[in-house]
């Protein structure tokens, strides 16, 4: 716990720098100004619809474990293993989440390695409905459009990687006959291979992929409630479209949390495309990360806390970030 205490704590750290030499470049005065007229309860509704976002990806968590038949887990359990996963949403490509698979097999004694695919095809499934709001706003401003051709070759590309057998049962013999370490890994790597198969096949996309659609619309109608509260005047689905790019970016290029680019790439869009005045789109950004990405890792360390005192004996022994990775044989 305390390293795990102590990664989160850097990344804060860079956070908070980041964040305040954004406030220089715009200009503290003018940011300050704008954060004066801003209406309060925009941020509170703000993060109601991160909250959104949570239940409707809790409700993909739900549909997956069905689908790999994992059943007799209550319902606030299943919620609280879900939200530790943010605790390390600022990891690169947000990998850390597979920390619930870990907390899941200590708490419920489900093995790891049949419950880790569910990240995989979790991004899956976030990128093919962040692409169809980019699509969806950007289909009257094309500047967009890249990000979501790139996201929708990444989808293609893991699909086919993980549908395509003969190239991974060729390296799991491979792996098997070196022996070894890696040798005993094979078993648990072809099963996570197999739960994976089941949850990317075409069938058991679009329930996912609507939720997805949902969840991350919600966030982008988070930053126009923000932009509403600063007096600025960007349709919704712009602001769902800006939201969209820079979350996609985030996703594909393996930056912790996106820290810099997609706060980059949010107050870029806002000022000159939207033309949102300088220091209310720097306020705006801010405040929509601080309502998205922090405000998630909150919870996931309420939801931890919560369930260590709900099953003190399962965490005698702490969890490693990324100890569900490793046991599954999944990086």
């Amino acid at each position: 716990m305390n390293k795990l205490l102590r990664r989160v704590l850097l990344v804060t750290f860079v956070g908070v720098l980041l964040y305040g030499l954004f406030a220089v470049y715009t200009g503290v005065h003018q940011m300050g100004a704008s954060l004066a007229l801003f209406h309060k309860s925009a941020f509170a509704l703000a993060l109601a619809l991160a909250c959104l976002n949570y239940l409707l990806r809790f409700g993909k968590w739900q549909y997956y474990l069905a689908r790999l038949h994992i059943r007799g887990i209550p319902p606030l359990d299943s919620l609280l293993v879900f939200l530790t996963g943010f605790v390390l949403t600022i990891t690169p490509g947000k990998v850390g989440e597979v920390f619930k698979s870990a907390v899941l097999a200590k708490t419920h004694g489900i093995a790891a390695e049949r419950t880790a695919p569910i990240v995989i095809a979790d991004r899956l499934t976030d990128v093919i409905g962040i692409v169809l709001l980019i699509l969806l706003g950007g289909a009257t401003f094309p500047r967009g459009l890249p990000w979501a051709v790139a996201g929708a070759v990444a989808v293609a590309v893991g699909l086919v990687l993980i549908l395509w057998q003969p190239p991974t049962l060729w390296l799991c013999d491979r792996l098997e006959a070196r022996g070894g370490k890696l040798g005993g890994f094979v078993p648990k790597l072809r099963e996570s291979l197999s739960s994976l198969r089941v949850l990317a096949r075409p069938s058991a996309l679009p329930i996912p992929a609507l939720l997805s659609v949902c969840a991350w619309g919600a966030e982008g109608t988070a930053l126009y409630v923000l932009l509403r509260g600063f007096h600025q005047s960007v349709p919704l689905s712009l602001s769902v479209f800006f939201y969209s790019t820079a979350t996609l970016a985030g996703a594909l290029i393996p930056v912790p949390g996106g820290l810099g680019l997609v706060e980059g790439m949010l107050r870029g869009a806002l000022t000159h495309l939207g033309g949102v005045e300088q220091g209310a789109a720097t306020a705006a950004m801010i405040l929509v990360r601080l309502a998205t990405l922090w405000w998630a890792v909150l919870v996931g360390f309420i939801a931890l806390f919560v369930l260590r005192l709900r099953f003190p004996a399962a965490f005698a022994t702490e969890i490693e970030p990324g100890a569900g990775a490793a046991e599954s044989g999944i990086g």
